[in-house]
């Protein structure tokens, strides 16, 4: 494991061929200075965000090991409604994501001095709100269509390990009439999401495209086969304690033990689930269950 305080390079932006998207694709990309064989966290963001949000999580994880890929989706660069790629946009979202993974060898010949020391067969997704629910597509979860039936399957057999943070929950009823008419697209089927998953949810996210109250963001895990784990933080909002960014303004919950509960929890399981450390995930479970006054509990099954 590469140490804690191993220094980082981010370099962005980096640009990826895209032809059919309109414009081509920006990513950051974040790894430590030194190692081999460096995992990769392709990781998506939320709604109007960009490369350039997220870094303490990104800066955690690089520091310890992990080659961070971050796209900037269409929703970041300002389409008008009328642009015929909007309606797409949760689609292409997750075309971005396939895009880095199949263009992994020009990120890394793009960054200095990572060429060769990516493992191409450890590889997993992340994402935060809308990020999440594009990260879930790659892990196998579907968009219910126009007929009420699952749509196609987006899944991506190099994709090893979710990490599902604040994931929107199920459609149809559970929308508010606001939701159903601006997102009807998020209106998952979670049946087929069978990747190694960790869903991490706050329970006093009280989000205004749900008539449900906190526990939607928790239908991941309850349908997702799999969605092994759930870590619920005590008191988080939809910002969880400010993994966004530092000193980010749009965080209403702000609470740098949360993050930090955060950042250990989600870099035990990725090594867990992708073969790096057996042991991590279990003793974070294991700590978090004794500790006296925790932040959250880890749910399993």
């Amino acid at each position: 494991m590469t140490d804690a305080t191993t220094p980082i390079i981010s370099v962005a932006p980096i640009t990826l061929a895209a032809p059919d998207r309109g414009q081509d694709l920006q990513v950051r990309v974040s790894a430590p200075t030194t190692g081999h064989d460096l995992p990769v966290v392709v990781l998506s963001h939320g709604m109007t965000l960009s490369m350039d949000d997220y870094a303490p999580l990104v800066g955690f994880w690089a520091a310890r090991g992990f080659v961070v890929i971050q796209p900037t989706h269409l929703d970041s660069l300002g389409l008008a409604p009328d642009d015929p790629r909007t309606p797409l946009i949760w689609r292409i979202r997750t075309d971005d994501l396939t895009c880095v993974l199949d263009q992994l060898d020009a990120v890394e010949a793009d960054v200095p001095g990572l060429t060769g020391r990516i493992d191409h067969d450890r590889i997993a997704v992340a994402g935060h709100s809308w990020g999440a629910q594009t990260a879930s597509t790659l892990a196998g979860a579907r968009v219910i269509d126009a007929d009420g039936g699952p749509g196609e399957s987006m899944a991506d057999p190099r994709v090893g390990a979710a990490v599902l943070l604040c994931l929107p929950g199920t459609g149809g009823a559970d929308l508010t009439p606001f939701a159903a008419e601006h997102f009807a697209f998020m209106s998952p089927d979670f049946a087929g999401m069978k990747t190694p998953s960790l869903i991490v949810a706050g329970d006093h996210d009280d989000s205004p495209l749900t008539v449900r109250g906190p526990d939607w963001f928790t239908d991941g895990y309850r349908l997702g086969p799999g969605a092994t784990d759930l870590l619920t933080l005590f008191g988080a909002e939809h910002g969880l304690g400010g993994i966004q960014g530092y000193n980010d303004t749009r965080t209403t919950d702000e609470s740098p033990e949360r993050v930090a509960v955060i950042q250990q929890a989600t870099l035990a399981y990725l090594r867990t689930a992708l073969g790096l450390d057996d042991g991590a995930w279990p003793a974070t479970r294991a700590t978090l269950a004794a500790t006296s006054d925790p932040l959250g509990r880890i749910d399993s099954k």
